[in-house]
């Protein structure tokens, strides 16, 4: 069995071994694929595996020998799932391996937008604290979050423990959901439409996946309707949001802060709108890379690659 991996360099830049995977065929690992030589390097795969890199249906078709993709990532919009289905190709994701650390990360973007540890830590070390006429000085004043309110958009796995993570610090949450099923048993909690919440929320957190339907949804229409001094995070996918509107937000004053770890594009060109807005951290989509996260993702796409193989496709998107 020919397995081909596109861009393992993430998933195993040195201290994530192959060797389970290597174990259930003749395993091809490219540490980065360019989008012109998909075809050419997956030529002879029966299973391929993807992280960032596109299977698009005009790849798809053009892989006669595919049988099965396993996406390194619980999102799988990197790949035609349409086209694959149409192909009778299964296509499997990772539904759990770092929900943990993403909301870490998220509690950590939330707590830099308040507290501006590094832009202080960095002033400290410029000698500013040592020229200050007194014992303590700031850039600008720590803001609390308790009896703030904390929306979240995407309750699942991730958002509920954003959620939890808020309630812990002193937050009423409230969230946005399709389902609505199963609401936490927090005094408070409150379900709310996207519109609802970003008029309500005093901080924002996306952590729904990207769909057609949902690209960009956090517009410039949708980002008039905040309240002074709201937050937005963002750790989901950075497709959701028009970032030149945020840009322009963040610039009007209309949120008081951004912070995320995706973008619609990455690497970011050097005139990203978000690069040089105000009051935006920005961290180079590192929420997911833990290397306990990491070790699961192994783990669980080993097993999906098993389960394919013996006849039984688990985590089918």
């Amino acid at each position: 069995m020919q397995i081909v991996v596109l861009d393992g360099q993430t998933l195993n830049p040195g201290d994530n071994p192959w060797d389970e995977l290597a174990a259930l065929g003749e395993l091809t690992v490219y540490e980065r694929t360019p989008p012109e030589l998909v075809v050419a390097r997956a030529a002879e795969a029966e299973i391929v595996l993807t992280n960032k890199t596109v299977l698009d249906a005009a790849a798809i078709a053009a892989l006669p020998r595919l049988r099965f993709v396993a996406v390194l990532a619980t999102g799988y919009n990197v790949v035609d799932v349409a086209a694959a289905r149409a192909h009778g190709i299964p296509v499997s994701n990772v539904p759990e391996y770092g929900t943990a650390g993403v909301a870490q990360h998220t509690l950590a973007l939330l707590l830099e937008l308040c507290h501006r540890a590094g832009d202080h830590a960095r002033a400290v070390a410029q000698g500013e604290w040592t020229r200050a006429p007194d014992f303590c000085f700031w850039l600008t004043p720590p803001r609390l979050l308790e009896g703030q309110t904390m929306g979240v958009v995407g309750f699942g796995r991730i958002g509920r423990r954003v959620a939890a993570l808020a309630h812990a610090l002193g937050m009423r949450v409230i969230a946005s959901s399709a389902s609505r099923q199963d609401p936490p048993d927090d005094p408070g909690f409150a379900w709310r439409t996207v519109p609802e919440l970003f008029a309500e929320a005093d901080v924002i957190s996306l952590h729904c996946a990207l769909t057609a339907a949902n690209a960009r949804f956090v517009d410039a229409a949708l980002l008039a309707r905040v309240k002074p001094g709201a937050l937005l995070l963002n750790t989901a996918r950075g497709g959701l949001i028009d970032e030149a509107a945020l840009a322009d937000a963040l610039r009007a004053g209309r949120l008081a802060g951004a912070a995320v770890d995706v973008l619609a594009s990455e690497p970011p060109p050097a005139d990203h709108p978000l690069l040089r807005a105000p009051n935006c951290v920005v961290t180079p989509h590192i929420a997911w890379a833990s290397l306990p996260a990491r070790r699961r993702l192994m783990a669980v796409t080993v097993e999906n690659v098993r389960a394919f193989l013996a006849g039984a496709a688990r985590n089918v998107v």
